[in-house]
C-alpha cells in the first residue's frame, strides 16, 4: 500500500514533486488531433496507466488523473456529457491502481480544468450551473478515491469559488489545490494577479495555491515569485510549461530542454514553492531531471527575475503589476496548437 494523504505528505517533507504533460505525453503515444484524451481512459487503459507509472518511474509524488477536460460543458462538445460520472470515476480508479503499486508514497490528484464557459456577468454561464458542472465531476472523482481535489488552469475568480465550492459540498473532507494561469501581462486572461490568487487561496482556505502551464519557466517563476511575496508560509505550486512551444514539420515542440528542467525545479523552490513539477512538453524525462535535481539540493538565495533570466532565458511578455508572470496554456484537448495543446486555454493539461 503506497497511498498516503496529502497533507501528512506534504508536512512531511520540504518538497513534493508533481507530474508532467498530460497532453504531451499521450500525443507521443498516440492520441490525434481532435481527439479527447479522456476517452482513453475507457478506450486505451493500459496507456493511461502507463502514462501515470512513466511519472512515477520518473521520481513524482503527485499523478494528476487523466479528467482536465472532464466535465459537461468540455464533453458535449463531443455528444458525450452523459459521461462525466463514468470517465472521472474510471480515470481516479486507473491513476489509485498506478499508485498503491508504486512501493512508495505516492498521492493522486483528480484534476478539474476549466469549464470552457465565460462566468456571468463577463460571460453566460451562471454561478450555479458552474457549481452543479463541478460537482458532477467532483463527486466521481471522489467515489473513484482521489486523495486530493486539484482545480488547475483557471483563469477567472469566479471559476474558482465555483469549484471550491463544489468541491465542499461534494467532498468536504479532501483536500483542495487551485492554480491560475497568467498568460497576459502578468496576469490571468480575466485580469487575476499572482498576489490576488494568494489571498484568494487563504480566503477558501485552500491547501496551496499556484501556477501551471505558461508560455515557459521564466515567465512562471516571476509570479512565484509574487505569490511568495504575499505569505512565504502558503504552499505554492509551480508547475511550468517545459518553455516556448513552436510549430516544426507540423508539429508542437517546446524549447525547454531536459537540463533546463533540473534548473527551473531547483529555481522554483529557491523562489519558495513547495510543490514542484511541469506543465505542456514536459516529458518522463523532464520530470526525471527535476527529481535528480531537488534529491539532497539546499535552497539557495530567494532569486531576482534578472537571475532567473539569467539562468533560464528571457521573459516572454511584458510582466505587468509587480512583476506577475506569462503562461500560454497547453493542454492537448483535441488540439496540437498553442491553444489545442495548451490546454486551450481552457483544454486540457498539456
Amino acid at each position: 500500500m503506497s497511498r498516503t494523504a496529502f497533507r501528512p505528505l506534504l508536512s512531511s517533507r520540504e518538497w513534493l514533486l508533481a507530474d508532467g504533460a498530460t497532453g504531451t505525453n499521450l500525443f507521443a503515444m498516440g492520441l490525434e488531433s481532435g481527439e479527447p484524451p479522456e476517452f482513453w481512459t475507457t478506450d486505451r487503459p493500459d496507456d493511461i496507466r502507463a502514462l501515470h507509472q512513466g511519472f512515477v518511474d520518473a521520481g513524482s509524488d503527485i499523478i494528476l488523473t487523466n479528467t482536465f477536460g472532464c466535465n459537461r460543458h468540455r464533453l458535449k462538445l463531443h455528444k458525450a456529457e452523459s459521461r462525466v460520472p463514468e470517465l472521472n470515476e474510471k480515470a481516479a480508479r486507473i491513476a489509485g491502481e498506478v499508485a498503491e503499486a508504486a512501493g512508495r508514497p505516492v498521492v493522486v490528484a483528480g484534476s478539474v480544468g476549466p469549464t470552457g464557459e465565460i462566468f456571468e456577468p463577463a460571460g453566460t454561464l451562471p454561478y450555479d450551473e458552474g457549481v452543479e458542472a463541478f460537482a458532477e465531476q467532483i463527486a466521481a472523482l471522489a467515489a473513484g478515491g482521489v486523495d486530493v481535489i486539484w482545480i488547475e488552469t483557471m483563469s477567472a475568480e469566479e471559476e474558482v469559488r465555483a469549484a471550491v465550492e463544489a468541491a465542499r459540498r461534494v467532498a468536504p473532507d479532501l483536500p483542495v489545490v487551485a492554480t491560475m494561469s497568467f498568460d497576459t501581462a502578468g496576469r490571468t486572461m480575466m485580469g487575476v494577479t499572482p498576489a490576488r490568487c494568494v489571498e484568494l487561496g487563504k480566503e477558501l482556505g485552500l491547501d496551496a495555491v499556484g501556477s501551471n502551464c505558461g508560455t515557459g519557466a521564466p515567465d512562471l517563476l516571476a509570479g512565484i515569485l509574487e505569490m511568495t511575496a504575499v505569505d512565504p508560509d502558503f504552499v505554492i505550486v509551480a508547475k511550468a510549461n517545459a518553455g516556448v512551444p513552436e510549430f516544426v514539420d507540423g508539429e508542437i515542440h517546446y524549447s525547454g530542454t531536459v537540463e533546463m528542467a533540473g534548473t527551473y525545479a531547483r529555481m522554483a523552490l529557491d523562489a519558495g514553492a513547495r510543490i514542484i513539477g511541469g506543465c505542456c512538453g514536459n516529458t518522463f524525462a523532464h520530470v526525471k531531471a527535476m527529481a535528480e535535481a531537488l534529491k539532497g539540493y539546499t535552497p539557495g538565495p530567494r532569486p531576482t527575475v534578472e537571475d532567473i533570466v539569467a539562468r533560464l532565458g528571457p521573459l516572454t511578455q511584458q510582466q505587468g503589476g509587480s512583476g506577475g508572470h506569462s503562461c500560454a496554456h497547453g493542454h492537448a484537448h483535441g488540439a496540437r496548437g498553442r491553444r489545442g495543446e495548451r490546454r486551450g486555454r481552457r483544454r486540457r493539461r498539456e
